[in-house]
């Protein structure tokens, strides 16, 4: 079977098709400047290609766009649409409603609906990639694979506030967690490649990219996890704050006469690394590169970043009663031996201890020295073949 993986964000469309017989990629790419003028697709099958359009597009006719090419005669990995099996959904947030990937029908989309004012820019969307897909491809199979859905296995004591109960029985203000689907798939790969059953291993799981969140999974669940209500909670980010006093909140609108929208752009757009250094950049290669030419900026922001991933990493191996593997994935997880040798520097009395050598590479690796109690590993996340198997598991138990 086939599976088309789509991600749809406001102006963007990526997507990937899996042949599932050997979960190969056949075509992967992104439709961008979706609503905008000259909207591109970028598409790599045998090779990459640019294309371009004149004017603007929908999500239905960038959907179009992409299974035209899927299926043309110069750039084409399949002759029919008739061979795409299933559409699987990223979709960012599923609230209480859905605990695990799930056949989208109309049920499915009313919820989600529902529940678009708990992720007002990425909910909506994905929400619209569905629609598109209902109407290009009217009888295939949807499935919608949820970011929150592996953190739903989250006790009381981590997803509950420490506010007036009512605020989570009538309006569900809880953590939910988010970029699940990595936290899942990476800790999955590590007990594979490790060669143990994942239930019996206790694993901390770092996801660090322009997004960042830890996740403290036992016997393969989640049960504590560093984002929350939004993805703005925990971790110190590309753009985003991270953890805060509340009040800040409270005075800078007070103090500095800031609206909401004012607030809410400075803690998610001009906030965390990029903040730090002053507006400058918040690419982690840039921030190594200034570091190594002597800039102190970028070297405070690096010790801030690492400082805060440090102090989650303690407090989930307390969580987790001890520590079996920890593992570092996504853009800045798989590609910065530096972040990585800078935050488990001091962290050898948890039994953390990593080989410098084996260290200094980017991709998938174990980085931790022979006699280290806890293996360390850098491991490249794929939550687009997640989606896949999610997607291919359910659709298949169709037939």
């Amino acid at each position: 079977m086939k599976i088309l993986v789509l991600n749809a964000g406001s102006s963007s469309l990526k997507f990937q098709l899996f042949d599932m017989e050997d979960e190969s990629v056949m075509a992967k790419g992104i439709v961008e400047r979706i609503g905008l003028q000259k909207p591109s697709m970028t598409y790599t099958a045998k090779e990459k290609t640019k294309f371009e359009k004149d004017e603007p597009i929908s999500h239905k006719e960038a959907l179009q766009w992409v299974l035209d090419t899927l299926t043309s005669t110069d750039h084409g990995v399949i002759s029919s649409l008739d061979e795409i099996g299933a559409v699987g959904h990223r979709v960012v947030h599923g609230g209480e409603d859905f605990t695990g990937s799930v056949l989208i029908d109309d049920k499915v989309i009313e919820s989600l609906e529902r529940n678009k004012n708990l992720a007002p820019l990425h909910n909506p969307p994905n929400l619209t990639g569905i629609y598109a897909t209902q109407t290009v491809l009217p009888n295939v199979p949807m499935v919608g694979v949820f970011d929150t859905a592996f953190h739903s296995t989250m006790p009381e004591k981590a997803y509950l506030y420490g506010l007036p109960i009512e605020l989570y029985e009538k309006y569900k203000v809880r953590r939910y967690g988010f970029h699940g689907t990595s936290h899942h798939y990476v800790a999955q790969e590590a007990a594979r490649r490790l060669g143990k059953d994942i239930k019996d291993l206790k694993i901390i799981t770092a996801h660090l990219g322009n997004g960042a969140s830890v996740c403290a999974i036992k016997g393969g669940q989640s049960i504590d996890t560093s984002m929350g209500f939004t993805p703005l909670e925990g971790l110190v980010m590309g753009t985003r704050s991270g953890d805060i006093d509340p009040a800040i909140v409270i005075w800078m609108m007070r103090e500095l006469g800031m609206s909401y929208d004012e607030v809410d752009n400075v803690l998610n757009k001009k906030s965390g690394i990029l903040g730090l250094v002053r507006g400058r950049s918040y690419d982690m290669r840039d921030i190594e590169d200034w570091m190594a030419a002597g800039d102190e900026e970028a070297r405070r922001a690096m010790d801030v970043y690492c400082y805060r991933l440090k102090k989650y990493i303690g407090s989930y191996a307390a969580v987790l009663g001890g520590l079996d593997v920890l593992v570092f994935t996504a853009g800045v997880g798989e590609n910065s031996p530096i972040l990585r040798e800078i935050v488990c520097d001091g962290l050898e009395f948890l039994g953390i201890k990593i080989d410098k050598e084996k260290n200094n590479v980017k991709g998938d690796a174990i980085i931790s020295a022979a006699d280290s109690k806890v293996t360390v590993m850098s491991i490249r996340t794929d939550e687009e073949l997640m989606i896949a198997r999610d997607t291919y598991r359910i659709v298949r138990g169709l037939k």
